[in-house]
């Protein structure tokens, strides 16, 4: 051709990509699963899940199968918990290459699949893009933030990943530049997200999900001593013995000053205080070679977070719930007041549509057991009800405070105290039935954490039990149930029967007159029978 043709540049450009893409070009996996047992351990505390899932792989791989497929796996959980750094750990344990493509705001299509050769300056997509600075066909591909794309006029990128991450297409993937089925098949995807929510079914159905739930206190702590403190240590220019910080000073910076389910925040406060320390040291004064709980304010100010602690004593009409959220668990006390009015409900502190038909389910309950219960019936319509739930400035939603509301309605009607050291989870039904909830490993650490010593759960989460720590085990008294009956046993304190009144005894004496009046006096209590207790109030 012509060398100042226009189809020069174009074509030349295309035969380029042709012959700079891995066709054939592979590394080979390393197949020893104790090594990769290593490797993982080494660079990340926790996660047995997400490590167990890649264990099997690699000793599903060295046994040599007639027909290898690759995992395409989604691990979702909140930010910080070590998702796309995992994925580094797999590709060193298994010796591929590691590459990683953000699609967080991708919003053309044409960013997945690439453009037509007809327009000027057309190239291929990411996916290819990235193959070709990979240099091999088989490296271990991270698809990040996969929850956080968009779509618009100019296509829906999610659509175009479909092909990408099936295993049954993408053997022969097209790309719109290239124009030439390109093996994709011998690559292992990871994807990544936050939560499972906005993600397409079609494409959530094509991939495995593992759930990083979110690191507990004592996962934090270990993962701090392992990694966080020497990574900041040397990075503010600190010697290794120079600086230690104690257990009591870390679980301070942890529930004082960091309200997260990572640790990202934690490894910035960290930072925060070896920064403090390298100052005093570059100025040559005096620094503290050990940080105590008791000096963390010094250097950090007053702490920013405050835990809710279990109730200082045994109330009516207040029950503690514990609550899941991606930050952890939490205790949320839950209070019932009976005032004068007309029998309305008044439920308040930002709670949601669910939580609300929660409450209107405990106290059709608590009506249909008025008999059962003691409960006058006229009080219904005698008092208004007003449910809160504190921390108003918080969003609340979910059924498992079902039970929690049914507790504290029926203490306040019946006027039985609460155990202020019990905790409860679960929701409830029309009929009294206990239906089983999410979260009971964060739950019960958080109710382990405030001090409860007692917690309630639904008769089905007893499989979730396994997942928590035996330490947290064998502290708190877990009780399953079943039906709400069971909860009141456990939760309420009986009510206190009066006293039975004593016979009055009169005596005899030999004298007449004290005599008949010692039979005038017994005559009277006879005729009585008992003395009459006290009225309530008297």
């Amino acid at each position: 051709m012509p060398p100042m043709s226009p189809e020069v540049g174009i074509i030349r450009t295309y035969i380029e990509w042709i012959l700079e893409l891995p066709w054939i070009e592979a590394t080979s996996d390393n197949l020893d699963v104790k090594h990769a047992s290593v490797v993982l351990d080494e660079f990340h505390y926790g996660l047995p899940r997400a490590k167990e899932r890649i264990l099997e792989y690699i000793a599903v791989r060295s046994l040599r199968p007639k027909r290898s497929r690759q995992p395409i796996l989604c691990f979702v959980g909140p930010p910080g918990t070590g998702k796309t750094s995992l994925g580094k750990s797999i590709a060193e344990a298994l010796g591929r290459k590691f590459v990683r493509i953000s699609l967080g705001g991708v919003r053309d299509e044409a960013e997945i699949r690439g453009h037509r050769r007809t327009y000027i300056g057309a190239l291929p997509g990411r996916i290819l893009q990235t193959m070709r600075r990979a240099n091999t066909v088989n490296p271990l591909f991270m698809l990040d933030e996969v929850d956080k794309i968009g779509n618009d006029f100019r296509g829906d990128p999610a659509s175009a990943l479909l092909e990408v991450l099936d295993p049954e297409q993408n053997f022969s993937f097209s790309d719109h530049y290239l124009e030439l089925p390109y093996d994709l098949s011998t690559v292992m995807f990871i994807t990544t997200a936050n939560t499972t929510a906005s993600i397409p079914p079609a494409l959530l159905d094509r991939m495995e999900l593992i759930e990083f739930p979110g690191y507990v206190e004592e996962e934090k702590l270990e993962i701090a001593r392992r990694f966080l403190i020497p990574r900041q240590v040397e990075e503010n220019g600190l010697g290794k013995d120079e600086v230690h910080i104690s257990d009591q000073a870390l679980k301070r910076l942890v529930r004082e000053y960091t309200y997260e389910a990572g640790v990202r925040n934690l490894e910035r406060e960290i930072g925060r205080v070896c920064r403090k320390i390298a100052r005093l040291k570059a100025e040559g004064k005096r620094f503290p070679n050990r940080v105590s709980a008791a000096s963390i304010e010094r250097f950090m100010g007053p702490p920013q977070f405050f835990n809710l602690e279990a109730e200082r004593e045994d109330e009516v009409g207040v029950a503690t719930a514990i609550a899941w959220t991606e930050n952890g668990g939490e205790i949320m006390p839950v209070e019932v007041l009976l005032m004068e009015g007309k029998g309305n409900i008044q439920i308040t502190g930002q709670i949601g549509n669910v939580m609300q038909e929660s409450a209107q389910a405990a106290f059709s309950y608590l009506k249909s057991r008025t008999r059962e219960l003691d409960v006058d019936p006229k009080l219904y319509d005698e008092v208004d009800i007003h449910i809160h739930i504190p921390e108003g400035a918080i969003p609340k939603d979910g059924p498992s405070a079902g039970i929690t509301i049914g507790t504290a309605l029926i203490s306040a009607f019946t006027d039985r105290k609460v155990r202020k050291d019990v905790g409860m989870t679960g929701e409830i039904t029309l009929r009294g039935r206990i239906l089983p909830i999410g979260g009971v490993r964060e739950k019960v650490l958080a109710a382990h954490r405030a001090g409860l010593k007692t917690v309630v759960i639904p008769q089905r989460n007893k499989k979730d039990l396994i997942d928590i720590p035996k330490r947290a085990r064998n502290e708190v008294r877990i009780v399953t149930v079943e039906r709400m009956e069971e909860v009141l046993d456990v939760a309420l304190i009986e009510k206190k029967k009066p006293p039975k009144p004593r016979r009055t005894q009169t005596k005899r004496t030999k004298s007449s007159s004290n005599s008949t009046s010692g039979e005038s006096r017994s005559e009277r209590t006879d005729h009585h029978g008992e003395v009459p207790p006290l009225q309530p109030g008297a």
